[in-house]
């Protein structure tokens, strides 16, 4: 576990930090959503994580919050790795946009609002890119039928 930041991030935002966890080398710091951009800002001017390799939504059928936003980070100078998971209550699907931040997170921010529904608030070009804008499904959650909604895109004729 990088102490160090953990340490930094557990001062500079004490009721930010829901949780931290460490596994095989790797650390997650659970985060509320409120506090997301500020975190993320601190961890780029104060910690150096100068790049996000990913961002992704998770849908966790079974979890209290179902929905999270998880945020991989990567400091170029370091070489340290950050996850930041920002969990998100169903009812609300929405959290502030980082791209701002990174610009790199803008495409990974459309493609999760495609696929889970998650709103970004802020993204500068919030729409999709793999379904048609119209259709009203979201297909990686995980109440979505495994062979899709019969008759919800028309196909192409033979």
């Amino acid at each position: 576990m990088n102490t160090k930041t953990v340490q930094s991030l557990s001062e500079k935002f004490p009721d930010a930090i829901l949780s931290t966890n460490d596994f095989r080398g790797e650390t997650t710091l659970v985060i509320k959503k409120e506090d997301v951009v500020r975190v993320c800002e601190f961890c780029k001017s104060e910690l150096a994580f100068d790049t996000i390799r990913d961002l992704f939504g998770l849908d966790m059928a079974t979890a209290a919050d179902r929905f999270c936003v998880v945020y991989n980070l990567y400091s170029t100078i370091t070489h340290e790795r950050l996850r930041l998971k920002a969990p998100i209550d169903e009812k609300d699907l929405k959290i502030r946009s980082v791209t701002d931040v990174w610009s790199g997170a803008n495409w990974h921010e459309r493609e999760t609002y495609d696929m889970f529904g998650i709103t970004f608030t802020g993204h500068p070009d919030l729409r999709r890119i793999y379904m048609p804008e119209d259709y009203e499904y979201f297909p990686l959650r995980k109440d979505f039928p495994l062979l899709g909604v019969p008759d919800s895109i028309p196909l192409p004729k033979k």
